[in-house]
């Protein structure tokens, strides 16, 4: 008779996986301990190694866009600054201007002319 299947799932692969990778455990140890076929035990470690190019460019692509957000961040902070400056720049010479409107017709009084 056949026997029914087990579905292991992906937790459990991984750290089969493990267990063979870091732990050195023989596949063949494994395999007898759960009942499965050695050879898909291989399976599971074929797709872990064929997707670790995938985990380091996830890293590198992660990283890109970190710096690129921190370089947008220091960008942000500088533009404010410059705004901050022109801000007060701005205001400074509102006053300048309101002093001189003051003068002019202070004078203007003095003068008659108005």
């Amino acid at each position: 008779m056949n026997k029914p299947r087990r579905k292991h799932c992906p937790a459990d692969k991984a750290a089969i996986v493990r267990r063979h990778l870091a732990g050195k455990v023989p596949v063949s140890t494994l395999a007898e301990e759960l009942g499965i076929q050695p050879s898909q035990i291989h399976l599971w470690i074929k797709q872990v190694l064929d997707q670790a190019d995938a985990a380091f460019q996830r890293s590198q692509q992660g990283n890109q866009v970190r710096r690129l957000e921190e370089g947008k961040d220091c960008q942000i902070a500088e533009l404010q600054k410059q705004l901050a400056l022109k801000e007060a720049k701005l205001v400074q010479k509102n006053e300048v201007i309101s002093e001189l409107m003051e003068e002019n017709i202070r004078s203007k009084k003095a003068t008659g002319e108005l």
